[in-house]
């Protein structure tokens, strides 16, 4: 992940927590957080907890996150030599006007003329806050109910679009044994109809989405509740994994044999031979090894839930 992806991630982040954007570049982005990005990122319970109790307006951390650190400290230097310039090379009445304006102004207080140390952060790919980040994203981006925005406004205030939700669903299949392959599924169901597509994901990205309901549009009634969409999901993605083929997992079985066999042929000596006070310690080493074993050969196939959402989608699909 190089630095222009970690940028749009988190320029992406805060915008969908709703953040203050204060200053940007590309290499950093000055930020006020929202009360709900403050409450992820921040670890302030005591804080959290204070507001919740007394219901005080929140007091949200303000951050630097420098998202090209070379870049952004070549910027920081260059600016601090020009300046450092311009002071040297101010004539004697510009000092002189100056400090008539102070003393005409009279008393300033030191935190409107203070440099504000803001905490900065160093976000690379590894770096603990940007881990923090994709923990964060994760967390909330695991369900979303969107709706599609419309192309154009209906020129007749009181009509009105039909919209259907669709439950959109990104499936990962691992297929494992002592190697790993992994494979990822995207499943879109209408909610009123029981039409299954696939590749939903894709259609996704040509469509502009909003967390809010437009206006002139109305969301048809469903005829497919949750679970029963889930299961017609899940019966279909069992029948795509049906029609693969699995010798690599009669090749991982027969591996596992193998693999049996020689922990075996070096155990039943040691436990034939070992004295009593031995033979429970290795018997229970020659059992650990064997579920050791059976873990990393054993072939499985496993299907989980990425994320999911409600998309409200124009049309009655």
């Amino acid at each position: 992940m190089n630095e222009k992806q970690v940028h749009k991630f988190v320029h992406r982040y805060l915008e969908a927590t709703q953040c203050s954007i204060i200053e940007k570049s590309p290499a950093h982005i000055t930020v006020k957080l929202s009360p709900s990005a403050d409450r992820e990122l921040t670890n302030r319970p005591y804080y959290w907890s204070f507001v919740d109790r007394t219901g005080e307006p929140p007091e949200t951390m303000t951050f630097l996150f420098v998202t090209d650190t070379q870049k952004y400290d070549m910027i920081t230097a260059a600016k601090s030599s020009s300046q450092t310039e311009r002071n040297e090379a101010a004539s004697p009445e510009e000092a002189a006007a100056n400090a008539a304006l102070g003393r005409t102004l009279g008393f300033v207080p030191n935190h409107f003329t203070a440099n504000v140390r803001l905490p900065r952060e160093d976000l690379y790919f590894g770096s603990r806050r940007l881990e923090q980040l994709f923990t964060a994203a994760r967390t909330s981006g695991s369900y979303v109910n969107l709706f599609q925005e419309p192309d154009r406004r209906a020129n007749n205030p009181f009509q009105s679009t039909p919209y259907t939700a669709w439950l959109g669903v990104n499936m990962r299949v691992e297929f494992a044994c002592d190697m790993k392959r992994e494979e990822i599924y995207s499943y879109g169901i209408s909610l009123a109809t029981g039409h299954l597509v696939e590749h939903f994901q894709d259609r996704l990205q040509e469509i502009k989405l909003t967390p809010r309901l437009p206006s002139n549009v109305h969301v048809t009634k469903n005829g497919l509740t949750l679970a029963r969409a889930l299961n017609i999901i899940e019966q279909s993605l069992e029948r795509k994994l049906k029609g693969y083929d699995y010798s690599w997992a009669v090749g991982a079985a027969a591996r596992l044999d193998e693999e049996l066999l020689r922990i075996k042929s070096y155990y039943e000596p040691l436990i034939q031979s070992a004295t009593e006070e031995t033979k429970s310690a290795v018997e229970e080493q020659y059992r650990q090894r064997q579920a050791e074993i059976k873990w990393q050969y054993e072939p499985r196939v496993t299907a989980s839930a990425i994320n999911c959402g409600i998309f409200h989608l124009e049309g009655i699909d």
